[in-house]
């Protein structure tokens, strides 16, 4: 199999991707140390790689969906990784979130075993993976990153080169500040909303135009008032994103009280063993005496 494009994680957004590939006519080759994430696409379309080495074989493209630079850096690098299986000239797509700084070494790294590297970090998660509107956020060479945005035309409908390696992480990070304060101030007006009585379900066509309308007040004020909590994300890769926001804070001198406010708050939820639960499961934050237990 040549020419194919290569996935490197098939977890719950890896997956999500590889399943959009395959449905636009992407010929994927899948690996994933959980054999049964890579079966899932497999029963799709894909085909099963032994290895990363073995899935970058003959590869025009390698994404990558990981959740750690240490795990971005043995897939790619390590024994068996994509470095020992993949051409010179081979474009990698870094799809996973992880810090700027960690992504330009990942990079150079990657130029001097004479691949290319492109950070596309996502927004839209899983929902828009399936539909093909994700909104990616890249950086790399102007060249590399035309190349990744054919690869990806399946699975986004909005990519945007932001600048050298890096750049895409550096704003993959403010959009989850954007998001982790939306999620938590839609969480607090709803338990207001609900504490006065207000009909919580209206709040979204009635303020919808208006300057406090958002995505996620359309999606997820329902969702809150519903105790919705179905998996479609993670409070606990929320608290990585913020750490990694406030990191960026501290290294350029940023003031940022609201985001140390909403990562202390998406802790306390981890600590109290909602870091595997979607956002909506903020509104544990909220409950009041007379709600039931989060179940």
């Amino acid at each position: 199999m040549t020419g194919h494009v290569a996935l490197i994680g098939a977890g719950a957004m890896g997956g999500a991707i590889g399943a959009r590939l395959v449905e636009t006519g992407t010929a994927l080759k899948v690996f994933d140390l959980d054999t049964a994430k890579v079966d899932v696409l497999v029963a799709k379309g894909a085909v099963a790689a032994a290895s990363a080495a073995e899935a970058a074989s003959g590869a025009k493209a390698v994404i990558l969906s990981l959740n750690a630079p240490r795990i971005v850096r043995a897939a790619v690098f390590g024994a068996g990784g994509v470095a020992e299986g993949a051409a010179s000239g081979t474009l990698i797509i870094d799809m996973s979130s992880i810090d700027p700084e960690a992504t330009r070494q990942l990079a150079a790294d990657a130029a001097e075993k004479g691949l290319r590297w492109v950070d596309s970090p996502l927004s839209g998660g899983i929902p828009k993976a399936a539909i093909g509107q994700l909104t990616l956020m890249q950086g790399g060479a102007e060249a590399d990153v035309k190349e990744a945005q054919q690869v990806l035309s399946g699975v986004a409908s909005n990519q945007t080169h932001m600048g050298p390696a890096g750049a895409g992480q550096t704003t993959k990070l403010i959009n989850q500040v954007l998001c982790g304060l939306g999620f938590l101030a839609v969480a607090e007006a709803t338990a207001l909303a609900e504490a006065a009585g207000v009909e919580v379900t209206r709040i979204p066509q009635a303020l919808k135009g208006g300057r406090a309308d958002s995505a996620i007040l359309q999606e997820y004020m329902p969702r809150f008032a519903a105790r919705d909590y179905r998996r479609t994300g993670r409070i606990d890769n929320m608290v990585k994103d913020l750490n990694g926001a406030q990191d960026l804070a501290r290294l350029t001198h940023t003031a940022m009280p609201l985001t140390a406010i909403c990562a202390e708050v998406h802790r306390m939820l981890t600590a109290a063993g909602l870091g595997g639960e979607d956002q909506a499961a903020l509104m544990e934050f909220f409950k009041g005496p007379n709600q039931e237990n989060f179940e």
